[in-house]
Parts: structure tokens; sequence; C-alpha cells
């Protein structure tokens, strides 16, 4: 049983898919590209609620 597991374990990891340099930084600039506009929306909600205030 411990053999069986620890083959199929082995069989999923080598099975991963291997990236490119260019999809490397795809995926990067695209994680920024999320991270600029959930920071710009949390940045209108704040003034939302301070002019909401006023």
């Amino acid at each position: 049983m411990l053999i069986f597991l620890l083959v199929t374990s082995i069989s999923f990891t080598s099975c991963r898919e291997d990236k490119s340099a260019g999809e490397k930084i795809e995926d990067g600039i695209e994680e920024v590209g999320d991270g600029i506009e959930e920071g710009a929306e949390e940045v209108q909600d704040e003034i939302d609620d301070a002019t909401d205030d006023n």
C-alpha cells in the first residue's frame, strides 16, 4: 500500500506543467495588475466613505 501511494504521488508531481519564461512573466504582470486594481478599488471605497460622512 505504501509503495502504491509513493508511486501515485510521484506520478502526479511529475505531470506538473512547466511554464516558459514568457508565461511566467505574463502571469506576474497579471498578478501585479490585479493588485493595482484591488488597491484602486480600496482607495475609491475609502474616498466614497470619506465623502459620505460630509
